[in-house]
């Protein structure tokens, strides 16, 4: 289930080239699931950057596929998502605003397990219903990885 009927606002893309700058973290022997459909492309820029990936028009809270997690989530299910994630305790990156830090939920599910990639610039997106591409929202996005084994807690790119 792709959300995209659900609220207006959780239809954002992440731009390809926001995938292209992780993609040195990304597990390679690791096949990806991206859960939140939207509009698919998911599956073209995950193949391009050599990845295996399933990524299908399903419901994630009733699935459990691959054995790494990537995506960008619908903003406004982060905590139903993250209490699915901690169930499934599965390694995971998802693009999440940096506000979540400070979440009394987010903290009681990943306090000391939580690694985090920070972009020098800010996440761009494009809406699914939109022309407006290369949005730049006024808070800061960050990758949140768990279970990722990144060579560090905090990496800036």
């Amino acid at each position: 289930m792709s959300f995209t009927n659900d609220k207006n606002s959780d239809n954002y893309i992440t731009n390809k080239e926001e995938w292209f700058r992780i993609k040195e973290f990304i597990p390679k022997d690791k096949q990806i699931w991206c859960p939140f459909y939207c509009d698919g492309t998911m599956t073209e820029i995950f193949k391009e950057m050599g990845f295996d990936i399933i990524h299908r028009d399903e419901d994630f809270f009733e699935n459990n596929k691959g054995e790494i997690i990537i995506d960008n989530p619908p903003f406004s299910k982060k905590k139903e998502i993250l209490l699915r994630l901690k169930e499934l305790d599965k390694p995971f990156i998802l693009i999440a605003p940096a506000m979540m830090l400070s979440y009394k939920y987010f903290q009681e599910l990943f306090k000391n397990e939580i690694q985090i990639i920070i972009p020098e610039k800010r996440i761009k997106f494009n809406h699914l219903n939109s022309t407006n591409n290369n949005y730049t929202p006024p808070f800061a996005s960050f990758y949140f990885c768990y279970k990722i084994n990144l060579p560090k807690d905090l990496i800036f790119i």
